[in-house]
């Protein structure tokens, strides 16, 4: 089993006061606990031997309403810790990624898991597994202390057998984290298989390879139903087996406390008040375990989440993080926020785990105005436009650029209206909005909409078509205030008209910015001041 890891209150600030509530609110119901046992064992005694029930009674109402408030308490406290620890990891993990260049990554299978199931996963995690482990530390110790006081045989045997509980549930976790690794291993080849077929299913299906991706995912589905059906075994297992324990350690303290009842060596009170502590010094324990199954992978995503967030301690790592928002050198030599420019000096990037550069020595400098370039496919042109961006570090050489804005191959539309899409990243309001598709042309299309700029949108712009989504970016690239503007492929999905009017924006918009788009249009490296063509040996400016 598991124990609670304190980096997680280093990590998640937000959870310390939940989480220390929760704690004080433990301790109490652990004295609750003690004191409703107390009372229960008064009351039956007066009952017998024909004494007034009043007090008594009282007592017992009032520690029942006492632990029910209590209870109520922690339910509200544990599901307030629980979504309060989820949404700052989450945020503190996205802010990391985004604030780290894209080599430093994880792969979009374990990411999306991370993010999504990971972050989700631990809220059952705080909101249940940690006020049991609350629980399990303080009732055992009251009620065996109150045992001692009561009846030091009962004590002896409850000490002796106790510590096998977590012995045995310390085991068992152990086969359970390797099970609930094996899981998620295959819950991220599942998540990442299943993104890259959704993002690929066009593609598979101009080509009839769609029908086999199905069987592909029903094995990795498979896959998954196994490991999940292993921990589940497991978990069922290991609960059964601290049941055992604990019921064969109550039945004993029973046992002998039934045989002095017998012989009058032992009172009524001191006899059940030891049969009531008894049970409430194992449950505890055997609740941990249980919810410890049940909130084993909140505890394998922490350990993930914690991996991501944690400073690194190789300096050979290029993991460097900056504000999120806040400007990011580009190179070791940085670059001013305020440069107009774009600026490459024996620039070279090489891809983890490749054995090629995807980028040799290429030397360029594209001031304001339009900057072509071109080159065969697989020369590196994107990579070109993520290292001016800042997304990449370069493995060797420098770049040094001013605030980017990069409009790629597949923009990103974000799941709302039309206007969110338009305003990610920007505050425009709605005339400057209107004037950004004017200058698109697709005025007249949002206008004859039902709901205009409130049309909603499904993911990844889904309602639009491919040349629309390119049109939509283009406008919030021009809504953007850098002033650099980075373009990938602009009229890749475009007719013949529309890809002219998008070479009039993109000459537009370098008289007053540098902009630098990578095409194959001869039309847009006629219209461009510089023309620059990337080869694999590195960069020749033509013009």
């Amino acid at each position: 089993m598991r124990p609670f890891d304190p980096r997680l209150l280093r990590t998640a600030p937000a959870a310390r006061r939940p989480v220390t509530v929760l704690a004080v609110v433990g301790v109490l119901q652990g004295l609750a606990t003690i004191g409703l046992a107390v009372a229960l064992t008064a009351l039956v005694v007066a009952v017998v031997e024909g004494m007034p029930v009043g007090p008594s009674a009282l007592w017992l109402a009032g520690l029942f309403g006492a632990r029910a408030a209590l209870a109520w308490v922690a339910e509200r406290v544990a599901a307030w810790a629980g979504l309060e620890v989820t949404a700052e990891l989450r945020e503190r993990l996205l802010a990391r990624w985004l604030a780290s260049p894209a080599e430093d990554r994880p792969d979009p299978d374990r990411a999306v898991t991370l993010a999504a199931q990971g972050a989700a996963s631990v809220e059952p995690y705080v909101a249940r597994f940690l006020p049991a482990l609350v629980a399990g530390v303080v009732v055992p110790v009251l009620a065996l202390a109150t045992l001692l006081w009561v009846d030091w045989v009962s004590a002896l045997i409850v000490a002796l057998t106790l510590p096998l509980l977590p012995f045995f549930a310390a085991l068992i976790g152990t086969a359970t984290r390797a099970e609930t690794e094996r899981r998620w291993a295959a819950l991220s080849s599942l998540s990442g298989h299943f993104l890259d077929v959704m993002r690929g299913l066009p593609t598979l299906v101009g080509y009839g390879r769609a029908e086999r991706q199905v069987d592909v995912i029903g094995e990795v589905s498979q896959q998954h139903r196994r490991a999940t059906m292993s921990t589940l075994r497991l978990a069922f297992t290991s609960s059964a087996a601290l049941e055992l324990l604990a019921s064969i350690s109550v039945a004993i303290v029973a046992v002998t406390v039934g045989l002095r009842l017998t012989h009058g060596s032992m009172t009524l009170q001191a006899g059940l008040l030891a049969i009531l502590l008894a049970p409430e010094a194992y449950w505890p324990i055997r609740r941990v375990g249980a919810e410890f199954h049940a909130a084993a992978d909140g505890a394998e995503a922490i350990d993930g989440i914690l991996a991501e967030l944690a400073e690194p301690d190789d300096s050979s790592r290029r993991v460097r993080t900056w504000p999120l928002g806040q400007p990011r050198p580009h190179s070791p030599g940085g670059g001013a926020p305020d440069e107009v420019g774009v600026r490459l000096v024996r620039a070279a990037y090489t891809y983890p785990g490749a054995d090629a550069p995807a980028l040799t020595s290429v030397s360029l400098d594209a001031g304001p105005g339009l900057t072509a370039v071109t080159g065969p496919s697989g020369v590196g042109k994107s990579t070109l436009l993520e290292l001016a961006a800042g997304l990449r570090t370069p493995t060797a050489g420098t770049v040094r650029a001013g605030r980017a804005h990069l409009v790629t191959q597949r923009p990103f539309l974000p799941a709302g209206t039309l206007r969110d899409a338009l305003t990610l990243g920007n505050g425009a309001d709605d005339q400057a909005l209107w004037d950004a598709l004017r200058l698109v042309g697709l005025e007249g299309f949002v206008a004859g909409l039902s709901r205009a700029l409130g049309t909603p949108l499904g993911d990844d712009g889904f309602g639009l078509s491919a040349g629309q989504r390119a049109r939509v970016a283009l406008a919030r690239a021009a809504l953007s205030t850098a002033p650099v503007l980075l373009v990938d492929e602009p009229t890749a999905h475009l007719d013949e008209d529309a890809a002219a009017l998008v070479h009039d924006v993109l000459v537009e918009l370098g008289e007053r910015r540098t902009v630098l788009a990578v095409t194959h249009r001869p039309e847009l490296v006629e219209r461009a001041d510089r023309h620059v063509v990337l080869t694999h040996e590195g960069a020749e400016v033509l013009r």
